[in-house]
């Protein structure tokens, strides 16, 4: 936490996702408008009743800013805790397995690696009857767990013969208790880096898919706005604003979370801090 605190790339991350952060939870508070009333003129320019103006369907478009903050960030955050689960057992727990069950698994991981991720991602959002939030996050999960999943297997299987470990095991400890308390600990820095790197794929996941009208297009999120303003020709209508904000918005929340997975990758590899 020391080293964090005094790299400039974590400092500006966390930064970014404090200020997302403190948008979302504070958004009925800084929104003037609810983010689906349409009872404005549409196309409306910068005013003071409008900071960002309306948008070709009549909506508030600094309102749907500021609530389609909470969508990435739930998005984001909820996805990485799924897919870190995920790694934790099909990586570490197979890594330190061994044998068969190491077999079994790491063909799985192995069969998904291979598999087009984008096609994948694609194919089965487009054949999912109920699209929201819920099946967005459940989605991202299911294809995004597995190349963080090989990178935990490999760090597992060179910490499970360590001195410490062979002394737990021989103490009778569990497997999943020194999976737990002995090696997990140890790669501490990869699990956070992974978190963090699968956060900003289910951010930009999420806003590319919205973009495309995979998703729940009647929900408020960045990549809806975006796709809204796609479908209304927007740019040509001058109103560009309505397409450039939302853009900057998922640029910024994944440069935050681009930060912090570099950050916490030099804090963990002292070779990368020399570089």
């Amino acid at each position: 936490m020391r080293a964090l605190l005094h790299n400039r790339r974590a400092l500006i991350g966390a930064g970014i996702l404090v200020f997302f952060g403190l948008v979302a939870l504070l958004a009925p508070v800084i929104a003037p408008y609810s983010p689906t009333d349409i009872n404005f003129t549409p196309m409306l320019g910068v005013s003071r009743d409008h900071l960002l103006g309306t948008t070709p369907q009549g909506q508030d478009v600094f309102s749907q800013l500021v609530y389609g903050s909470r969508n990435s960030l739930e998005v984001g955050l909820i996805t990485a805790a799924i897919i870190a689960v995920v790694q934790l057992f099909m990586g570490v727990f197979s890594g330190y397995a061994g044998g068969w069950v190491d077999g079994v698994l790491s063909s799985v991981t192995n069969i998904w690696l291979v598999l087009p991720g984008l096609v994948l991602l694609i194919v089965i959002i487009s054949y999912v009857p109920s699209k929201g939030i819920t099946t967005m996050i459940v989605v991202l999960a299911v294809t995004g767990w597995a190349w963080g999943a090989r990178v935990l297997r490999s760090q597992a299987i060179a910490l499970r013969d360590r001195p410490f470990v062979e002394a737990a095991r021989m103490s009778g400890e569990s497997r999943w208790h020194i999976v737990l308390f002995n090696i997990v600990p140890n790669m501490f820095g990869v699990l956070v880096a992974n978190f963090f790197g699968a956060a900003l794929y289910a951010v930009l996941a999420e806003a590319g898919l919205d973009f495309l009208g995979l998703g729940n297009i009647n929900e408020v999120s960045w990549g809806t706005m975006l796709y809204w303003a796609q479908s209304a020709n927007a740019m040509l209508l001058g109103e560009w604003i309505y397409l450039l904000l939302p853009g900057l918005c998922i640029l910024l929340l994944g440069t935050g979370f681009g930060l912090l997975n570099f950050a916490v990758d030099e804090v963990a590899d002292p070779r990368l801090r020399r570089n």
